[in-house]
């Protein structure tokens, strides 16, 4: 081959310009691709370039032709892998049975590209293909073989076995699914999974090593082709400090994410972020145990995530603290996605809202016609449905929500936020989530009062705002309320509240009764009262 001395790239880490190692604009291949899938030549290998060529000038063209060819026209020989004897790599015997294994896909390869007087090598080396296992050492021969072609002056690599599809985990069934990804891949990318016996082969000053390879952890094409740019941590073994582990992504652009910890996302923590997101791991058993990370464009319309990142937690005390709620869903806080259902300038940006006294509350900015619904859930208390609505109030000023909270005990809870359009008949939809912490034994807040139908969105409870209200003693009354002609007060008795800047106050006496409501007269001429609230009275 030509001297290799001019064409290494500076390149590791990898720079994050390009998935390829030269600029390659697909939308220009399309109708050659097109052309290359069409072409049913087997006799010979000099008759199928010849075919191929037709539609290609360039040399790149030549190259792209070739790939899209083989990777479209040869299956992966699974059962020849199992029996290798039996197998012939010879190119003419790979186009006329139309399978082999990556031997033959590299030969057939090489071959076409020298007929097309384009200069090819084929490479050997190690892989992390089928059967890898993640931390694995590589030792013996090499495993796998791919190419290398010289384009513009340099070296550039692919794959085609790759670029074919791929084999089941039992690997006994081959699948046609073609992968741009493999084909002129950027060097630092492509040593992700490829290391060649030559390590010039792989391109890349400084070169890695064999020991950086097999610990390198494993981006798949996924991680790539979705746009994500880099993790952490780079290891694919990952210690848990004082039962935490951490993982974060970085990506381009506004990307969807969920994980599992050996099948399951109960014992973790999700936020998402502009570019990326961030995950807090808290396993609640020790031992070594699976984390899967999958991704999604948030443009996509359906519900397909990928797999992007796998590590193994080795965990080896348990942090029970952190052990969280079965109600809690990924990802937990606000983000640019809550941003975009209308949720904005959140008073509380992280995921976890600590309380010390059982009091908390969070505030936002609404989008416009947003109607909100927000619930309080905890593993261990039996709240009714309708109780876990009644510790949460709700304040609006303007376009601002304050929901205010007051947990019924200690503990860990999950606050869901639901939201629709006021103009739309139908349901709720459910939008995110915070964990709400509160370890202090003493806090017990009895539920807000419960409201009616009449009570409009803007009016405001200042007092009292507890549900329940002391037996027999004068309670202060304090509410912001419009557009009315009178308020009344029923214990026993029925106190008036008089108006006063905007408030309606008075005092009512609780003795002699088990419930108190506040009652409201819309309209002077009328006698009809409607009923805002009701408070408990507690017994004796």
């Amino acid at each position: 081959p030509k001297t290799m001395t001019t064409c290494f790239f500076p390149a590791y880490p990898w720079d994050k310009s390009s998935l390829k190692s030269m600029p390659v604009d697909l939308q220009q291949f399309e109708k050659l691709d097109a052309y290359a899938l069409k072409v049913n030549v087997k006799n010979s290998v000099e008759e199928l370039v010849k075919a191929l060529l037709k539609q290609a000038r360039t040399d790149l063209e030549k190259v792209r032709a070739i790939w899209m060819w083989i990777c479209h026209h040869i299956e992966y020989d699974v059962v020849g892998y199992h029996n290798k004897s039996q197998l012939s790599s010879k190119p003419i015997d790979v186009l006329q049975t139309g399978k082999s294994i990556c031997e033959g896909y590299a030969g057939l390869f090489e071959q076409m590209c020298s007929i097309a007087g384009i200069q090819c090598m084929k490479l050997l080396g190690y892989s992390k293909g089928y059967g890898y296992k993640m931390g694995q050492t590589f030792t013996g021969d090499s495993d796998h073989a791919w190419n290398a072609v010289y384009l513009d002056g340099r070296w550039h690599l692919l794959d085609s076995t790759w670029g074919s599809g791929a084999v089941d985990d039992s690997f006994t069934k081959f699948t046609f699914r073609y992968n741009e990804f493999y084909f002129l891949t950027h060097p630092a990318l492509f040593i992700n999974n490829h290391f060649p016996d030559n390590s010039n082969w792989q391109l890349l000053k400084p070169t890695l090593t064999l020991k950086e390879f097999e610990n390198n952890m494993l981006h798949n094409s996924n991680f790539y082709m979705l746009g994500l740019l880099t993790a952490h941590p780079e290891t694919a073994v990952i210690q848990t400090v004082n039962g935490k582990a951490s993982v974060s992504v970085d990506c381009r652009s506004a990307t969807l994410f969920t994980f599992k910890l050996k099948g399951t996302d109960e014992h973790g923590l999700m936020t998402l972020k502009k570019h990326g997101m961030k995950l807090d791991i808290y396993p609640q058993k020790t031992g070594s145990h699976k984390l899967q990370i999958f991704a999604k464009p948030s443009k996509a319309s359906e519900d397909v995530y990928k797999c992007v990142l796998e590590y193994v937690v080795e965990c080896k005390s348990v942090d029970k603290a952190m052990c969280f709620p079965k109600d809690l869903h990924q990802p937990v806080g606000p983000s640019w996605f809550t941003e975009r259902q209308g949720f904005l300038r959140p008073s509380q940006p992280s995921p976890i809202i600590h309380t010390n006294d059982g009091r908390c509350s969070v505030t936002f900015t609404l989008g416009k016609d947003i109607s909100v619904l927000a619930s309080l859930h905890s593993d261990n208390s039996s709240l009714t449905e309708d109780m876990r609505r009644r510790h949460i109030m709700q304040i609006h000023r303007g376009n601002q929500i304050e929901l205010k909270i007051h947990l019924p005990h200690a503990g860990n809870f999950v606050l869901k936020i639901y939201a629709k359009k006021k103009s739309d008949p139908g349901n709720y939809d459910y939008i995110f989530n915070y964990l709400i912490t509160c370890l202090n034994t003493e806090a017990k807040w009895p539920a807000f009062p419960q409201s009616y139908t009449k009570w409009v969105e803007d009016y405001e409870i200042l007092e009292p705002l507890s549900g329940l209200l002391p037996a027999n003693r004068n309670v202060h009354f304090k509410l912001k309320m419009h557009g009315i002609a009178k308020v009344l007060v029923q214990a026993e008795n029925t106190y008036p509240l008089t108006q006063n800047r905007g408030y309606w106050e008075g005092t009512c006496n609780t003795s002699g009764c088990r419930e108190v409501f506040v009652m409201v007269h819309e309209n002077a001429n009328h006698s009809f009262y409607s009923h805002v609230l009701k408070y408990e009275v507690e017994t004796q």
